[in-house]
């Protein structure tokens, strides 16, 4: 009796007509159709989701969900370096109110924004556009941009000026108000530096805050100005 799954041209026309069954699946195929299946339905639950998503997630990935997910894990990762790669400013850009949603709020993914509140005429605003210079060309993945004041919102009153707001990814994470919090035009840029990392808007390799040092130093010096217990016993002798 002739094999109903052999391969043979004359199965296939018996099949076509309807006079043989379909040709049965073998299982290990059926298997291996499962399980690709199974991980293309693993892949799209999670690929509405970031690196540091898959992450968090990984405790609650099943065993045989490993070899989906790390698959899209390496697929995020190359998106996510030919995004490093793309995203290179380098500069302060100046921007209006018009441009403040798309420039600051929707940035992208993955990226840090300095934002720059100043006024022309105030000396302090552009120490501190001269530091942002440098520091956009230190750290080109770091999005700076600077915009008027009143341009970028209406009625910002000069006393807060100059004023930085630093974003991730359309969230505030930190904010400079006024000349007070900058330390007036001693402001120096390794100082804004160490502020700015402070907040994650660049990863510096300064060790310490450079404002420590000169606190340090500022506190010995007067210690060293300062009489000593000695000296003022012996003061009080001569008094007598």
């Amino acid at each position: 009796m002739q094999d109903p799954n052999e391969d043979t041209e004359w199965n296939d026309i018996l099949r076509k007509k309807g006079i043989l069954p379909p040709k049965e699946t073998p299982k290990d195929d059926e298997e291996e159709l499962a399980l690709a299946l199974q991980q293309q339905s693993v892949v799209k639950a999670y690929e509405s989701m970031t690196l540091d998503e898959l992450d968090d997630n990984e405790d609650e990935f099943e065993e045989e969900d490993e070899a989906a997910i790390e698959m899209y894990r390496q697929k995020r990762l190359a998106e996510w370096k030919t995004m490093q790669i793309k995203n290179v400013f380098g500069e302060v850009a100046e921007i209006s109110g018009q441009d403040y949603i798309k420039e600051v709020n929707k940035a992208g993914e993955g990226i840090w924004v300095v934002l720059h509140l100043y006024k022309q005429g105030i000396p302090l605003c552009t120490l501190i556009n001269q530091h942002l210079c440098m520091l956009a060309r230190k750290f080109p993945q770091t999005k700076f941009v600077k915009s008027i004041s009143t341009t970028c919102i209406p009625n910002y009153p000069d006393r807060n000026l100059p004023t930085i707001f630093v974003y991730f990814e359309g969230e505030m994470k930190a904010q400079f108000i006024g000349p007070l919090v900058f330390g007036g035009m001693n402001l120096k840029v390794d100082e804004l530096e160490w502020r700015l990392s402070e907040s994650g808007a660049v990863k510096t390799d300064l060790e310490e805050n450079p404002k420590k040092q000169i606190e340090d130093k500022l506190m010995t010096s007067i210690r060293s100005s300062l009489p000593t217990r000695k000296d003022s016993d012996d003061s009080d002798d001569e008094d007598y």
